[in-house]
């Protein structure tokens, strides 16, 4: 899936995680960028971002994103999207904070990605 507008990366990682694709995932983000994890330490680069995601993707779940709001501003926007997980041995569900930039070839990646935006953690 094509990320043309910042709202459409909710689709793309719904769609991506759902078929269990993690190189679809890992490609929805530059390569240096930040991801908050559960414990609320933040990792950095795509091969740690694809180690948070590897574990999510272990869970044999399915999970489903609703986007709230898209900000943009040049080429940066801020989103926001309430999401759920559900498997046979879990339920879980938040809300992100996310930065999404837009490249040179016009499509938007992550640039932050905090998963858990709706917790009172401070990192």
């Amino acid at each position: 899936m094509t990320v043309s507008k910042p709202a459409d990366i909710h689709s793309a990682v719904e769609q991506a995680f759902n078929a269990g694709d993690l190189d679809r995932l890992i490609r929805l983000y530059e390569k240096d960028a930040r991801m908050v994890t559960p414990n609320g330490s933040v990792v950095e680069g795509v091969d740690a971002i694809r180690e948070q995601w590897q574990g999510f993707l272990a869970m044999n779940g399915q999970m489903t994103l609703k986007t709230r709001f898209a900000v943009e501003m040049d080429d940066v926007a801020l989103i926001r999207t309430d999401w759920s997980f559900a498997s046979a041995d879990a339920q879980l569900a938040s809300s992100s904070a996310e930065v999404v930039r837009r490249q040179s070839d016009g499509t938007w990646l992550y640039v932050i990605d905090h998963p858990f935006g709706s917790s009172d953690m401070i990192p």
